[in-house]
């Protein structure tokens, strides 16, 4: 299992942004890091400084969303959408699509996927994908 280091992800997103900039050749995740970085220009600046990116802070306390893990989050609901990871994730993702958008229906799984994760670290418990799934249908309003 691959466990990147938050330079390691910074890192990735930079070189994505960079390539996607210069009109270079993607891999296909760097392609769909790209297309997620191209809807969020207002990291854009961060992305553009990898060494800044890096060295920055994005605790709570900072007060500034972490560009890195908003990003992330998207690439994780693009693969679980990918592979219907939970079950029943693509359909529930689709029909959220369909009333919002894709991009304003990942934000809304992100709340939800965030609040699964919450709850999980909050309880002790394994993250509770069933829930999770029924946060995205409930959304969608199916």
């Amino acid at each position: 299992m691959f466990t990147p280091s938050s330079h390691d992800v910074r890192r990735f997103f930079c070189d994505a942004y960079r390539k996607l900039s210069a009109g270079a050749v993607l891999d296909p995740m760097e392609a769909i890091a790209a297309d997620w970085i191209a809807r969020h220009p207002e990291y854009h600046a961060t992305l553009a400084d990898p060494e800044a990116a890096i060295a920055r802070d994005y605790s709570v306390e900072g007060g500034q969303a972490n560009p890195f893990l908003h990003l992330s989050m998207h690439l994780s609901i693009a693969e679980q959408v990918s592979i219907d990871d939970p079950p029943g994730i693509r359909a529930a993702t689709e029909a959220l699509t369909r009333r919002l958008g894709p991009h304003q229906a990942h934000h809304q799984i992100m709340e939800c996927l965030g609040e699964m994760i919450w709850t999980s670290q909050r309880s002790g418990q394994p993250p509770d994908a069933a829930a999770y799934v029924d946060c995205v249908r409930n959304r969608a309003g199916v």
